[in-house]
């Protein structure tokens, strides 16, 4: 009798067969996601008429007379003007107060160089408050073109027509010194604003009597005299103890000061006055 062998099954035809026994596929739930979606649309909608309704209601109320802009309040002014704010503000009386961008109105207002800080506000039930702090000018600078410089140290403005003159001018600074070396310059001009606060507090030599603080990174500060232009050399240190000295001389020198060159009080015992 034959002996009947099985054979093994390869590997890939049992793939094959595992294949073709797939399990059968899920029905699609199209009412569900028909839900899902109604769903979704019904809060669209609701949003969307939330939404219109909100807008009509804001739009009502910014348009009410409450709400109209009446007054304009302003801090006191010294330089710049009522009519100016107002103008470069870009508002006007009747405006909606709930509508205007008090970023936007404060963004215009910075673009004055005057302006140093400022404060928007709407102040219900139709008033806008602008509070502004005006630079204060306490030198002119020289750098080819005539620039503000106020009591922060800050060089705010280019003089244009009309600008006053009458403040003591600052020399020997660049834009390029501005650029190179922002910090040391920076000290340097409050350096020389320290000696312009010791010059107002002067009793016979005084800050009326000086035209022009020239400065110089390496030798220091001299001051020109208001009467002659006279050279008054101080160095970098000391100012007050060398006004002191100078200060005890300058009434005898002022009858001979045509025939000066210069004054030098950077030493710490003596002063040189040199004749023409």
């Amino acid at each position: 009798m034959r002996d009947m062998h099985h054979k093994k099954q390869s590997p890939s035809r049992n793939k094959n067969r595992q294949k073709r026994e797939r399990k059968p596929r899920k029905p699609i739930q199209f009412r569900r996601m028909l839900k899902k979606a109604a769903r979704v649309c019904i809060g669209f909608i609701l949003v969307t008429v939330v939404w219109t309704v909100c807008a009509e209601m804001y739009e009502v109320f910014a348009n009410a007379t409450f709400f109209k802009l009446e007054r304009i309040e302003m801090s006191r002014l010294r330089k710049l003007s009522r009519d100016e704010i107002v103008t470069l503000a870009g508002v006007k009386l009747g405006d909606s107060l709930l509508k205007l961008d008090l970023q936007h109105v404060a963004e215009q207002l910075e673009k004055n160089p005057w302006i140093e800080n400022l404060n928007v506000r709407r102040r219900f039930p139709g008033t806008l408050s602008i509070e502004i702090t005006e630079r204060v000018p306490v030198a002119v600078v020289n750098m080819g073109y005539l620039y503000y410089l106020d009591d922060k140290g800050e060089i705010f403005k280019p003089l244009t027509e009309g600008d006053r003159l009458d403040f003591p001018i600052l020399t020997g600074i660049t834009e390029e010194d501005l650029v190179k070396d922002a910090e040391g310059t920076k000290n340097m001009i409050s350096s020389a604003l320290g000696l312009m606060e010791l010059l107002k507090k002067g009793t016979v030599f005084r800050l009326e009597d000086v035209s022009e603080i020239h400065l110089d990174n390496g030798y220091g500060y001299t001051l020109f005299t208001a009467r002659g232009g006279i050279p008054v050399k101080l160095g970098n240190k000391d100012f007050q103890e060398k006004l002191a000295r100078f200060n005890r001389i300058y009434q005898n020198l002022t009858a001979q000061i045509a025939s000066l060159e210069y004054v030098d009080l950077n030493y710490s015992d003596k002063i040189v006055v040199k004749k023409v």
